[in-house]
């Protein structure tokens, strides 16, 4: 099965990373789909946040690709056969958001599946990760 983990991943983090490095080993494929998001202010442009994303998964992640996509995540699982969307959590109220994207994206005909964060990496933020620089 094809599944799809959306972001902006304005930076990539290592949460992020070990989201895709666990469910790389229960998919056939994952895309990481590098997203647009109107609400966020964003450091970097999509191609960047794709390339640099592109550089920093290791090569023999062979199932694991990169793409940009500026649409619904709904709209490219369809368009590219992806039966699942992949989600991290690291709190309630990530909990709270992601499970309100989890129905849209239901009613869509595309399932998510939620992800916890690890322990240690509950309080890592592509945001905090952003202001510190």
């Amino acid at each position: 099965m094809h599944a799809v983990y959306p972001g902006t991943f304005d930076p990539f983090t290592a949460g992020h990373a070990d989201v895709v490095d666990r469910v790389r080993r229960l998919f056939d494929r994952v895309t990481v789909l590098v997203a647009v998001n109107g609400e966020k202010q964003l450091a970097a442009t999509l191609q960047q946040r794709s390339e640099a994303l592109r550089r920093l998964l290791p090569e023999d992640w062979n199932n694991v690709t990169v793409t940009a996509w500026a649409g619904l995540t709904a709209a490219f699982c369809h368009e590219h056969q992806a039966g699942v969307i992949v989600r991290g959590i690291r709190n309630h109220d990530d909990l709270r958001h992601e499970s309100e994207l989890a129905a849209m994206n239901e009613h869509l005909g595309i399932p998510t599946l939620l992800v916890p964060a690890r322990p240690e990496l509950a309080t890592v933020s592509s945001t905090a990760d952003r202001s510190r620089r």
